[in-house]
């Protein structure tokens, strides 16, 4: 490497990306293929649930119960699905396999779990479909998981992987351009005669995009050379006990890890206060900027909302820009100041004389999500060889799966918690617009304070965070030494 290849950054060298360690475009596109498959299922099974209660009467606790019921076992089936696939051993690698099955059974009761008979009990429709829904999440796991290990493994180097994360990440956005349409599609009586036949249908259609390109990564993509990376170890069983016991001390050891810690207290941090407000400031629009006019309030929040998702896919790049730059750990400052920054506009941006200006945080907030999620994979990735120099094991699939229970974890602690703060503020639906000044003043503060709040503490656990680009290099260097590979 060359002197002119060298800047100072982060009091470490950045390094341009030799060419052995790059993933070509078309690979990481497919690789975000995956993320498309995964984010898809996963806004399909949440938005198209709304057809038990609309077209099947059902009582709406017991559409509740089936969306948190499945939800439960991830706690469980996430780690040991992680902790299976650590620990495969097959001529196409740990990951494939899983991933390629799984897309395929994860597609096809999917499209046969929304094939609802008719004229039976609710209690019939409750049972079918939660059971199907074990099934399904189930099936989902098995494709998840390894899905996401296998990105923490395609490349070793520090700036790559947050490359192959913006693809990703800008992949997986699609999916939530695609979901608001759902219910309009299953409805439309031009196609169909009624809700049912519309959700039996869409589930077949996005069953059949599970399973035709969610094999894609499976076919296309290249997992390490075990017999490079075998020394000492590469799996649990070799340093750990097999079978539950290893399940359990593989499970310890990654808890144990405090930089992973500092990686799923700001992601819970930073999501959680998005996710918390993130319905919470529609009522501050229509009852605050638009004095309760329900019909105004909701057409101001959808552009608000379509310039976000626009505004994330500039964001993803721009993120990875600033990693390679400055490292990723000045980025996430960066991304999540910006971010805070759009959090204090909406209080002076959020005006009934000029209701446009709240579109004016919105780019700002954008930073937060979009950022987030580009730059904790890579950085899981670097845990990953932190983890292993200190144990010689490696254990992509169960760090990934214990930080995607931690973002399932932040979504429905933020959900649940944001009605008892709506609770709190005094808040009255049936007033209307006629809302108390002291509710609109705490509505307010709660949708500026809350994420602006946990931001910070994020940016606190990001400080003692301790892999910078030097020390990842460094552990690289060791790890490579200690394979014995040249």
């Amino acid at each position: 490497m060359t002197k002119s290849n060298v800047v100072t950054c982060e009091q470490n060298p950045t390094q341009v990306t030799a060419e052995h360690d790059k993933i070509p475009l078309s690979r990481k596109f497919i690789y975000g293929l995956g993320a498309l498959v995964n984010n898809l299922l996963g806004a399909a099974i949440g938005g198209m649930v709304i057809v038990l209660n609309l077209g099947l009467a059902m009582n709406p606790a017991l559409v509740g119960l089936i969306s948190a019921l499945p939800r439960l076992t991830d706690a469980l089936t996430d780690p040991l699905m992680g902790y299976i696939s650590d620990n495969t051993k097959t001529k196409w690698g740990r990951r494939r396999p899983y991933i390629f099955w799984g897309a395929i059974a994860a597609g096809i009761i999917y499209a046969l779990i929304w094939q609802l008979p008719r004229e039976q009990s609710e209690m019939f429709y409750f049972w079918f479909f939660l059971i199907g829904s074990l099934f399904f999440y189930l099936a989902y796991t098995v494709f998840a998981t390894p899905y996401i290990a296998l990105g923490y493994e395609l490349t070793p180097d520090y700036h790559e992987r947050t490359r192959l994360m913006a693809v990703q990440n800008f992949m997986g956005q699609m999916a939530y351009l695609l979901a608001p349409w759902f219910l309009w599609f299953m409805q439309n009586d031009n196609f169909f005669d009624d809700m049912i036949q519309g959700a039996g249908w869409l589930a077949i259609i996005i069953g059949a995009f599970t399973i035709f390109v969610g094999i894609l990564p499976a076919i296309f993509l290249k997992e390490p050379n075990l017999a490079i990376l075998d020394k000492p170890a590469i799996t649990d069983t070799e340093t750990l006990s097999p079978g539950l016991k290893g399940f359990f001390q593989g499970f310890a050891e990654a808890l144990k890890n405090k930089p992973f810690l500092s990686l799923c207290g700001a992601t819970f941090l930073v999501f959680n206060g998005f996710m918390m407000v993130s319905s919470f400031q529609f009522y501050v629009i229509i009852y605050y900027v638009f004095a309760g006019d329900t019909d105004l309030g909701s057409e101001y929040a959808g552009w608000a909302g379509t310039l976000s998702a626009f505004s994330t896919f500039c964001v993803i790049f721009i993120t990875a820009k600033l990693s390679t730059l400055y490292g990723k750990r000045h980025a996430f400052f960066i991304a999540i100041g910006l971010s805070i920054v759009g959090y204090g506009l909406k209080w002076f941006c959020y005006s009934p004389e000029n209701p446009w200006l709240i579109l004016l945080p919105v780019p700002f907030i954008s930073f937060g999500l979009g950022g987030l999620f580009t730059l904790m994979g890579s950085m899981i990735a670097d845990v990953c060889d932190f983890d292993e120099l200190k144990t010689f094991a490696r254990r992509e699939g169960m760090f990934g799966s214990i930080y995607w229970w931690v973002v399932k974890l932040g979504m429905a602690v933020a959900l649940a918690a944001g009605g008892f703060i709506l609770n709190g503020t005094g808040f009255d639906v049936a007033l209307g617009g006629e809302q108390s000044e002291s509710t609109i003043t705490l509505m307010r503060l709660a949708d500026v304070g809350i994420p602006i709040i946990c931001s910070f503490i994020a940016i606190g656990l990001i400080v003692i965070y301790p892999i910078t680009e030097g020390t990842a290099r460094e552990v690289r260097d060791q790890l490579e030494t200690r394979r014995g590979k040249v």
